[in-house]
């Protein structure tokens, strides 16, 4: 009973940090039509600052745990503004040249990341209650997970309330379904589309610092291998469906967390398999709408 409890719970808090790292994606394509590939560069250089700050600060206070995610959040989220404003800006409704772009800058990121901190990755440390663990029902739960699942919480709850209550939330919801008579109302639409790229850059800043503690540490790749499982949850969920990148996430890392213990670790084989039904069943995704 404690290897279930222990599998379900820890596969929930992957889904959480997958859910963290999926968001901004989802975000952003669901409210812009854009695939960007280079999201997982907003993660790792937001990992990378964490990284740095905590050090500065002392790497085992809570405080400066705290300090290091807000400083990924506000890196992740102006690094997606630039991006926006140099690269996407120009290239909309020009979908080919987006991937093109955003693949490139990919590319050259996790290049540059490695010519500045190196190759291999590097050992952090936080704070000692993270790498204790707590008992439910038997089975002991490493402590970081309860953070990803707060944060995840914390993440969408903020998201759908800025969407759905706010005066830019409701413009950008606007500018989607009607972008001229947004723009007739003399309404600057691309100021909102730049906030929303913004935003999904602060969701995988944050998704970054705390992949860099789930994971004990921080390298020029981390980015691009969570990028890999943020895809696959986004299109079983659904293109631009965050609720459907929600279950998605937590549907994923639990299929990947019990096949990996009770399968012989062919977790990340399952989920590919996962994949391809929902493309040949059901392409547009769990809470996918239909186009």
């Amino acid at each position: 009973m404690s290897t279930v409890v222990l599998t379900l719970i820890t596969g929930v808090g992957l889904g959480a940090l997958y859910f963290l790292v999926a968001s901004g994606l989802s975000l952003i394509y669901g409210l812009m039509h854009v695939l960007n590939f280079a999201h997982g560069a907003f993660l790792t250089l937001s990992a990378f600052a964490g990284y740095l700050v905590a050090g500065a600060l002392g790497t085992q206070s809570w405080g400066a745990f705290l300090v290091s995610v807000l400083v990924g959040a506000a890196v992740g989220a102006l690094f997606a503004t630039v991006t926006e404003l140099v690269l996407i800006r120009p290239l909309y409704e020009r979908h080919i040249e987006q991937v093109l772009v955003t693949v490139g800058l990919s590319f050259a990121a996790v290049a540059l990341f490695e010519g500045i901190w190196g190759t291999d990755p590097i050992n952090i440390s936080g704070p000692p209650w993270l790498r204790q663990t707590t008992e439910v029902l038997g089975a002991r739960i490493p402590n970081t997970y309860w953070v990803l699942m707060i944060a995840a919480a914390l993440v969408l709850v903020a998201l759908v309330l800025f969407l759905r209550k706010t005066r830019y939330g409701m413009i950008i919801r606007a500018g989607v379904e009607n972008r001229s008579m947004v723009t007739a109302l003399g309404i600057d639409v691309r100021t909102s589309f730049t906030l929303v790229f913004a935003i999904g850059g602060a969701a995988a800043g944050i998704g970054g610092v705390l992949a860099m503690h789930y994971s004990t540490f921080v390298s020029a790749h981390l980015g691009q291998t969570l990028l890999i499982f943020a895809f696959i949850v986004t299109v079983v969920g659904g293109l631009g469906s965050l609720t459907g990148a929600a279950v998605a996430s937590v549907l994923v890392a639990v299929l990947q967390q019990f096949a990996n213990f009770y399968l012989g670790g062919t977790g990340d084989f399952i989920v590919v398999i996962l994949l391809a039904v929902v493309l040949l069943v059901r392409p547009r995704g769990l809470l996918g709408r239909k186009a």
